[in-house]
């Protein structure tokens, strides 16, 4: 289990346990955080669960694949270094205490 913090855009902060196993999305999804909306419910095909790493994490997730990298050309504002989808990120106990910032749109 991991404590994740999802920031939204205007700071709001929210701080869940997220079981191992599970993707940064479906812990946002069940814990019903706005701005993630994962229209393709984690099949990497729409890129609407796009976060910004905060920046202490960004060594310390695992590297995005092609697939993930090619999606997140479909996303608002992507930053090379910082973007992920949350889709494609598995929730392991090495993510404990992981932040990630939602950004303003996902369209």
């Amino acid at each position: 289990m991991a404590n994740i913090t999802y920031v939204e855009h205007d700071g709001t902060r929210h701080e869940v346990e997220v079981a191992n196993g599970l993707t940064v999305m479906e812990g946002a999804r069940t814990n019903n955080i706005p701005g993630i909306v994962a229209e393709c419910g984690g099949a990497c095909a729409c890129s609407t669960c796009h976060v910004y790493l905060d920046e202490a994490w960004i060594e310390g997730v695992p590297a995005k694949d092609d697939m993930e990298t090619e999606m997140l050309d479909f996303a608002s504002e992507p930053d090379l270094v910082r973007s992920r989808l949350t889709c494609q990120i598995e929730v392991t106990d090495a993510l404990n205490g992981l932040i990630v910032h939602i950004p303003e749109n996902q369209f």
